[in-house]
């Protein structure tokens, strides 16, 4: 068997466990346990690594991150931002916001 054909079935290999959600360590010291070398595990990784990013949706807007505060009910509280001037205000007194 080719080398080429050899590095293409490691590679195949691991796109294929990574889908089933196998850890890479577990899928490593099997294969190094049937005698494959330890460089050509991490070039097949790799390169597996490479092709599934290539099929991975691009993701075109970021998330929105929200905050909420609730009671000790469970209850949404509203809590308006203290203005520039309030800011100040608490600034030259030294209270803290």
């Amino acid at each position: 068997m080719k080398e080429a054909d050899r590095k293409n079935q490691l590679v195949e290999y691991f796109k294929k466990n990574l889908a089933k959600n196998y850890p890479e360590d577990s899928l490593k010291f099997a294969l190094m346990s049937q005698g494959y070398s330890r460089s050509s595990i991490d070039q097949a990784l790799e390169t597996a690594h490479k092709e599934i990013a290539k099929t991975a949706p691009m993701l075109k807007e970021k998330p929105v991150i929200k905050y909420e505060l609730y009671n000790e009910n469970n209850e949404p509280i509203n809590v308006e931002p203290f203005t520039f001037w309030e800011k100040v205000k608490f600034f030259f007194r030294g209270k803290k916001l």
